[in-house]
């Protein structure tokens, strides 16, 4: 399923939306070129879950929120072109139960995870803001997930 943003603000509302039907033990991968709207996006998730102070993890690789259930967001660029096990050694397999995970560039990495996950991925459009996301489901969780 594609669909199209043209502003900020229409991404933060998309990220509401998506937010809205997540819970314990999800997992959303993010793709997308540098500045497309992923840290965007995932403010508009946390905000559901009363979470303001989302800023991208680049250099931490995550950030853990406290929240019912907690808000973990990854940013797997800096791990890119590594051992796969340097994820792994993150120990986020303790926290899935009880949090949800949004993993910026976590493509080469989520199946150390899970294998039901929602992918997003972000492109550039035809304008400034304009953007093309595009939804793919993983897995009987997300059978049939639409926004």
């Amino acid at each position: 399923m594609k669909i199209s943003v043209d502003s900020i603000e229409s991404m933060y509302k998309l990220g509401a939306k998506i937010g809205a039907q997540l819970k314990a033990g999800d997992v959303v991968v993010l793709t997308g070129e540098l500045g497309s709207g992923k840290t965007s996006l995932t403010k508009g998730i946390a905000k559901v879950f009363g979470i303001s102070d989302v800023s991208s993890p680049t250099f931490m690789i995550s950030r853990i929120h406290k929240a019912n259930p907690n808000f973990i967001h990854v940013d797997a660029y800096r791990l890119l072109g590594q051992d796969p096990i340097n994820f792994t050694d993150l120990d986020f397999e303790s926290y899935l139960d009880n949090s949800i995970f949004v993993i910026e560039w976590g493509k080469d990495f989520v199946e150390m995870l899970t294998d039901q996950y929602l992918e997003i991925k972000i492109e550039l459009g035809e304008g400034d803001n304009s953007r093309i996301i595009d939804f793919i489901s993983l897995g009987e969780r997300w059978a049939g997930f639409k926004v």
